[in-house]
């Protein structure tokens, strides 16, 4: 009898996972049960019993016409009856762009061999040319306290640079005039434009991001391509996109900006056209447009637009996109914004009343009323990259300087890079910043696929910047006093400053979380559901949505009993039996299969809260958001298993890695749990919380000795220290002086060899011990040589490290007007 229950367990969760036919289940249950009364002892009656409890459902599934009749079309109904409705801007979002690795997360098994062999993401020659040059040269045209408080914006000669070099055209293709580089490219000219002056990325970044360009290339007609792309390309015109109003900030598409079809003159001709009245604000490098992309509702109350023969009355066409030069009657172009001090070109637009022509359309008039899918497609590629390059381009500046500051400054005697609590923050923006990296790089590489990754891309964004936001918290508690003092010392006060602006573009975080990356993930990357809404939305061919749904939902029946046998199975065994791909590597195999067994369990409580909670699943954003975060992390995990691979597996970074892997799997294990705590049917979380965690929570954070370790390497000078930071700015000391901190730590090895050799004598009490301050080390140095303890070289190198070491720990003043006279004076000059 054991044995027959025992082989019912195991067949079970093997059929489960293998999602075999109904009629192999059929056959493997008379089995069973032929088994049962031959060798088990059941008797007939059992036999019977069991053979009504299984084997008839079985047959009512496995015959197609019965299943139809008794299951399908039933279930069909219900389901027609309460599916939410779903508007036409939400149907939309929801089908804009492309599912990639985040739809394999959701498959409950993830096919690690398509992420592993994608080859590592690089820079082609002409690529690397411009990066080491052009880019470089802007860098040194720039920097972020004079465009700040001198500028206010970039420096006349900077933007010349900018257009002359064809910063603004990096994405348009090079028969329009542009530089056509890959979307990797593009991310790594942001992130170090982004390590070095904020104006200058952010100015670089929007023209080659949301706006008029690319909509242009996927959107435009010929005759506006071959118009604006090369004026765009070769800096002639500078481009924006207005897209947010004063009522319509998150909910975008609710804009209220109105455009009335009508008739009217434009260069002395009657035409068709619309009249648009607008009210924008946020408009980045609004103020210096010269052609303004603009999003509004279009009108048709006389139905001037209407075929010939249409029986479609409707008025309201949709949301349209339009280029419109600013010099155009009517167009307003407001003062600027002043977003936290940054001075990034932005500020509102708008307009009364506005005619323009009907082929300022982008696209033509085949494109009128599609503005909203044209938005959200180009969305799903440019938010993979603007903010997450950004973001990671200034904690790169944030940790090289904090690093090299804690290893080089004194309190209690010893570097303050040595303490326990300084551990805890420097780790928290190390293994922070490898994970932004290794998600910016692999979300890049992504665009660069042919994808337009609309959840990955909002994943990217709210998680990069999130994190961002802790890297830059942590690196203030660090500087301490020195933190807060603005000035062109301090290379951390804009950053934390200007830290809200990446929280709040593209999508505020708050929506980002709670609506977007599961609400359109649960659609677009799980394997059905979106297949199961189209078949019961179909109106018309009862017959075809009737097979459409049936396949689509006994697909997705199979689907939930597979995810069930491997998160039980994954929790039964630890974790240990999700098999892991071949190529990974020894060392980080358990992490691999803890993405496996978390990909599985995420998929079961997906599917077990969407039929709990059904359509009223988007307004429960807690747990949608909760949710969300199970499948960023998982996301997050993956991208630092591919950025590992993808460097050659140096092994001086796995502390980075195994940080970065136990923050994210724990995070994700809270938000599972903060799931089945708040979920409405408490006996099903009950059992889906044994089911995923039989033995409790398997996941921790780092431990301190992880900490300790992460901080160690960051303030070792080498290889794992440079591919941290690597494609940062690094400004020479003539060019801004937080050159002076790194200056100091390269010296701190030579200058540990001479105390070591000191040594004897300091404790013999022939030499006092090195001071310290870095002023009173100029005397010590002195006395040193004086009495012929230290060579000539020796010499040198502790009074360069006193004077390197002595102005990075400075912090700036200014006169009472705070120098605004001054740089009043110089705009005038100029």
């Amino acid at each position: 009898m054991f044995y027959w229950i025992a082989a019912l367990l195991v067949g079970a969760m093997a059929l489960m996972q293998l999602r075999v036919s109904a009629w192999i289940w059929l056959l493997a249950i008379l089995l069973w049960i032929g088994g049962g009364f031959r060798f088990a002892g059941i008797g007939a009656l059992a036999a019977i019993l069991l053979s009504l409890l299984l084997v008839i459902p079985t047959l009512i599934v496995a015959v197609k016409p019965l299943r139809y009749a008794l299951l399908s079309r039933p279930i069909l109904k219900i389901f027609q009856r309460i599916l939410p409705r779903m508007s036409q801007t939400e149907r939309d979002a929801i089908e804009a762009g492309t599912t990639w690795w985040d739809a394999e997360l959701f498959s409950g098994k993830p096919a690690w061999d398509k992420l592993l062999q994608l080859p590592a993401p690089q820079l082609t020659i002409e690529e690397q040319d411009f990066f080491d040059n052009e880019v470089e040269q802007l860098c040194g045209l720039v920097s972020d306290w004079e465009s700040t408080e001198v500028w206010q914006d970039l420096s006349p000669h900077a933007w010349q640079f900018v257009k002359e070099k064809g910063f603004l055209g990096m994405i348009i293709p090079k028969r329009y005039g542009g530089k056509e580089f890959s979307a990797y490219m593009h991310s790594q000219v942001i992130m170090k434009l982004s390590s070095h002056c904020s104006a200058a990325a952010i100015s670089v970044m929007v023209p080659n991001s949301l706006g008029p360009a690319e909509l242009l290339l996927q959107y435009g007609t010929e005759v506006q391509k071959d118009y604006f792309l090369p004026r765009l390309a070769a800096g002639e015109e500078i481009p924006c996109f207005a897209l947010t109003s004063p009522y319509a900030g998150s909910d975008a598409a609710a804009i209220p900006d109105i455009g009335v079809v009508c008739t009217g003159s434009y260069d002395g001709q009657e035409m068709l056209g619309f009249r648009i009245t607008w009210d924008k604000r946020y408009i980045t490098l609004g103020p210096v447009a010269t052609v303004l992309g603009l999003a509004f509702r279009m009108h048709d109350p006389d139905h001037l637009l209407a075929a010939e023969g249409s029986t479609d009355r409707s008025t309201d066409l949709g949301i349209t996109c339009a280029l419109i030069p600013t010099n155009h009657p009517g167009v307003v172009t407001g003062r600027r914004h002043w977003p936290l001090n940054a001075v990034f070109q932005n500020g509102p637009t708008s307009g009364k009343d506005v005619f323009i022509p009907l082929d300022w359309v982008i696209g033509g008039r085949d494109m009128i009323g599609k503005g909203w899918r044209m938005l959200m497609e180009c969305l799903a590629a440019g938010r993979a990259i603007s903010l997450p390059s950004s973001t990671v381009g200034f904690s790169k500046l944030a940790v090289r300087g904090t690093s090299a500051y804690v290893a080089m400054r004194h309190q209690f005697k010893i570097p303050i890079g040595k303490f326990e609590g300084i551990h805890e923050m420097l780790a928290r923006m190390g293994g922070n910043l490898y994970l932004m990296d290794a998600v910016r790089r692999l979300s890049a590489l992504a665009v660069d696929a042919g994808e337009k990754p609309s959840v990955i891309s909002a994943i990217s964004k709210y998680h990069v910047t999130e994190r961002g936001r802790v890297l830059v918290n942590a690196g203030m508690d660090v500087l301490g006093g020195k933190g807060i003092c603005m000035g062109p010392n301090n290379f951390l006060a804009r950053s934390y400053q200007q830290m809200p602006i990446a929280i709040t573009v593209e999508g505020a975080n708050i929506l980002t979380r709670c609506l977007i990356i599961f609400g359109q993930g649960a659609i677009r990357c799980h394997p059905y559901v979106l297949k199961e809404m189209a078949a019961a939305g179909q109106g018309q061919d009862e017959d075809k949505a009737l097979a459409d749904f049936d396949q689509a939902f006994f697909a997705h029946v199979s689907f939930v009993f597979a995810n069930f046998s491997r998160t039980l199975l994954a929790g039964l065994s630890s974790g240990s039996l999700p098999a892991a791909p071949s190529a990974a590597p020894q060392e980080l195999r358990h992490f691999y299969r803890a993405v496996n067994r978390m990909s599985a369990a995420f998929a079961l409580l997906s599917d077990m809260s969407m039929f709990v909670i059904g359509g009223s699943l988007k307004f429960r954003e807690r747990i949608s958001g909760r949710l969300g975060d199970i499948l960023s992390q998982l996301y997050l995990v993956s991208s630092v298993l591919k950025r590992y691979e993808d460097d050659g597996r140096p092994q001086e970074d796995l502390p980075y890695v195994h940080w970065a892997i136990q923050d994210s799997l724990h995070q994700a294990q809270e938000a599972y749990l903060g799931v089945l705590e708040n979920f409405p049917n408490r006996v099903l979380a009950v059992l889906l919380r044994f089911v995923a965690f039989p033995f409790g929570r398997p996941y921790q954070l780092p431990s301190d000795a992880l900490d300790s370790t992460v901080a160690r390497i960051m303030q070792t000078d080498g290889g794992s220290r440079d591919r941290l930071t690597a494609g940062m700015h690094m400004p020479s000391a003539e060019q801004s002086p937080h050159a002076f901190g790194e200056l100091a730590f390269q010296l701190i090895p030579q200058v540990n060899a001479i105390e070591a050799r000191l040594k004897p004598a300091i404790q013999a009490g022939t030499l006092p011990p090195l001071p310290q301050s870095l002023i009173e080390m100029q005397y010590w140095v002195a006395a040193a040589a004086a009495s012929g303890d230290i060579t000539e070289a020796e010499q040198q190198v502790l009074h360069d490290f006193a004077r390197y070491g002595d102005i990075s720990v400075q912090v700036d003043d200014f006169p009472q007007d705070f120098n605004l006279l001054q740089s009043a004076q110089k705009r005038a000059q100029s």
